[in-house]
């Protein structure tokens, strides 16, 4: 009777085993199917948002209905820093279909698959006071990757900045030759691609292609980027479209204008470097001074010699 027991109680785990596997395979396989998995009353445009991010991004594609519960927290719990996540988003150059609360739900999911992680290695090593580190390091987590993404917008911005000029300068070259504006944009995304700059007025030119106005594509930059510079150079593109102003002569400007702004940055890290630069020689200073001086004082304390 006993043995009975214990066998059906075996066959019965193993049927619950076997369930949860199948369970999990056809999850599995329903969330690697790229175009499924999409409410029937969304509109076309969201349909569509989220089918790209389903192609883009293969943990929104494995975890979609955690990420949009933990978007519809954000939404109502960090709605005044949802504007910022945003234009750090579009800076960045990341998928144009994220919503901010979005990707901040997407990172808070990380955090919380890591959390057990950091439960174990806490709990181990400090016991109940474990679980007040695990917490820390999941709230430290969603931190560092806004941060990163912070920091992953700023330099790509500062290489669109740096390679811009250049660009300007080809398009210069390009009017003046006789080229129309888009034949010269065209030839400016085509000489850069790959790069930064090359992907923004690739989507200036698409936006120009697809109807809008110059002046409202460029006014789509300047959001993207949201950058006093840039915004400057649009600006007098925007302007130079209302006045008949050549545009030859206004890239040409703003080329000279932006050479003369990174000079002057790096004139100005020159002046901080100076500053920057005096603890570490202090520190430098009174280790050799220690060096020197160092046995003389040992000998002195435990000897009782004289210098």
């Amino acid at each position: 009777m006993l043995f009975a027991t214990i066998d059906g109680i075996g066959l019965l785990a193993c049927l619950m085993a076997g369930g949860a596997g199948g369970l999990f395979i056809a999850w599995l396989l329903q969330s690697l199917a790229v175009g499924d998995a999409v409410p029937a009353d969304e509109w076309r445009h969201d349909v569509s948002r989220i089918h790209g991010l389903r192609r883009t991004d293969v943990l929104f594609r494995l975890f979609q209905p955690v990420i949009q519960f933990l978007a519809r927290i954000n939404r109502a719990a960090f709605r005044e820093y949802l504007p910022e996540i945003d234009r750090d988003i579009q800076t960045a150059g990341l998928s144009r279909f994220w919503l901010p609360e979005e990707y901040l739900g997407r990172a808070e999911l990380i955090a919380l698959l890591l959390l057990p992680s950091y439960l174990v290695v806490g709990i181990w090593y400090l016991g109940a006071a474990g679980l007040v580190v695990a917490i820390l390091g999941t709230a430290l987590t969603v931190w560092w990757q806004r941060s990163r993404l912070h920091t992953r917008a700023a330099e790509r911005l500062a290489a669109i900045k740096r390679r811009l000029p250049f660009l300007l300068d080809l398009m210069t070259l390009l009017m003046e030759a006789g080229s129309s504006f888009l034949q010269a944009l065209r030839q400016g995304v085509r000489e850069f691609e790959g790069h930064a700059v090359a992907t923004e007025f690739a989507r200036v030119l698409t936006d120009i292609n697809m109807g809008k106005s110059r002046g409202e594509a460029f006014d789509n930059l300047r959001h993207r980027l949201n950058d006093e510079e840039i915004g400057n150079i649009v600006g007098s593109i925007i302007q130079s479209e209302q006045l008949g102003t050549p545009l030859s002569d206004i890239f040409r400007t703003q080329s000279d204008v932006l050479r003369l702004k990174r000079s002057q940055r790096a004139e100005a890290l020159a002046g901080e470097a100076g500053v920057k630069m005096l603890l570490p020689g202090v520190l430098v200073m009174l280790a050799t001074v220690l060096i020197i001086l160092g046995p003389f004082v040992i000998n002195y304390w435990y000897l009782g010699l004289g210098f």
